[in-house]
C-alpha cells in the first residue's frame, strides 16, 4: 500500500494541514498512521465529512423531539 504525508493530502483535499492532522488525531481517517512526527495516509483515502459545516449537521440523525404533554403522558404509563 502506498502511503503520502499529511501536507499531500492537504494539497488533494484542498483544506489546511492542520485540519487533516486533526482528522489523523480524531481516527477519522481510515489506515492512517503516525512515523515520528509526520502522520502517512493511505494514497486512496477518502477525505472525511467535516462536521463543523452546516451541511454535514444536516446529515447527523435529529433527536426525536417530545412536547411537554407528551412527556407527562409517557411517565403517567411508565
Amino acid at each position: 500500500m502506498d502511503y503520502v504525508t499529511a501536507k499531500e493530502k492537504s494539497e488533494e483535499w484542498g483544506i489546511s494541514l492542520r485540519r487533516v492532522q486533526v482528522f489523523c488525531e480524531d481516527g477519522r481517517i481510515e489506515g492512517v498512521s503516525r512515523m515520528g512526527k509526520i502522520w502517512i495516509i493511505p494514497q486512496n483515502a477518502k477525505k472525511p465529512v467535516d462536521g463543523r459545516t452546516k451541511a454535514a449537521r444536516n446529515e447527523k440523525p435529529k433527536r426525536e423531539c417530545f412536547s411537554h404533554q407528551q412527556d407527562k403522558e409517557r411517565k403517567k404509563n411508565d
